[in-house]
């Protein structure tokens, strides 16, 4: 059996400036130490902070001192100005095109825009960004949506950083018939967009397809869902020991990527049993 890793598997710059920030701080900084919410979507590498003393509190109010690291999908206005309230030392890890869609977000508000976010209405990122405009927002899941939204004189768009790039397309399009004007910013970070088409194209060429990543992460779940739509057989797995051998066997190739919060050592985990499991009986 053929192994096709993804090249793009893994990190994102944010996810690795957000940990790199965080292991940083675990040496420099006196404890306690917090992160407001996961700092990142994958279990097994917060656990690994939790080992280095970065705990995690997902409400403002559960700090009562020391030093908290705002994750990297970035936090609300009001807990923000909590922490600061507070008097707690704040370390921002919040992904610098996170906050580029909170600039085209305010921009566009500033301007009389509508506005419409492309993404997971309960995502953390989605909730920070519509924390810091004046007025409510519409987040758009799917196209069809829009047809009980609107009509607008002006609408402005932009999209949750790791949303679908054929999804966004999608909703401008549908909008154009919705709005008089329309004025779109493509706040989709570009890793995004190369890890999804990379593994859509090594999806078309095997015979099973592995995703690894948090299952709280939103990025990975698309992923996953994406391969899914060219290649059926394909599998979302958080670590190693989920890979069912029944995946792998008689299969010619198998492709592997991972979501933007995977680790590295989870990616050499699962791609060393898949090794070790290729040409296996049931």
């Amino acid at each position: 059996m053929k192994l096709i890793i993804a090249k793009s598997a893994g990190f994102c710059f944010g996810v690795k400036r957000a940990m790199e920030m965080a292991l940083d701080a675990a040496q420099k900084y006196p404890h306690p130490l917090y992160t407001l919410g996961p700092l990142i979507h994958n279990p097994q590498a917060v656990k690994y902070l939790d080992g280095l003393g970065i705990k995690v509190k997902n409400r403002i109010e559960q700090i009562t001192g020391g030093t908290v690291i705002l994750r990297s999908h970035g936090v609300s206005l009001k807990d923000l100005e909590k922490a600061k309230k507070k008097g707690l030392k704040i370390i921002d890890a919040t992904c610098p095109i996170v906050k580029r869609a909170h600039f085209f977000a305010k921009f566009l508000r500033r301007n009389g825009y509508a506005l419409l976010i492309v993404g997971d209405a309960d995502h953390p990122e989605v909730e920070a960004i519509r924390s810091y405009l004046d007025r409510e927002v519409d987040v758009v899941e799917r196209p069809e949506t829009l047809e009980r939204l609107g009509p607008w004189e002006k609408v402005g768009i932009i999209a949750q950083t790791t949303q679908s790039f054929d999804l966004f397309k999608e909703v401008v399009a549908a909008s154009l018939s919705r709005a008089k004007e329309v004025r779109v910013f493509n706040t989709i970070c570009d890793a995004t967009t190369v890890r999804q088409k990379e593994a859509v194209e090594i999806a078309k060429k095997v015979d099973c397809m592995i995703v690894a990543g948090g299952y709280n992460s939103g990025n990975t779940q698309r992923l996953a869902g994406i391969c899914r739509e060219v290649q059926p057989r394909t599998h979302h797995i958080e670590i190693a020991q989920e890979l069912n051998p029944k995946w792998l066997v008689r299969k010619g190739k198998a492709g592997l990527t991972a979501g933007a919060s995977t680790p590295s050592w989870i990616i050499e985990e699962v791609e060393k049993e898949i090794r070790r499991l290729k040409g296996r009986k049931t």
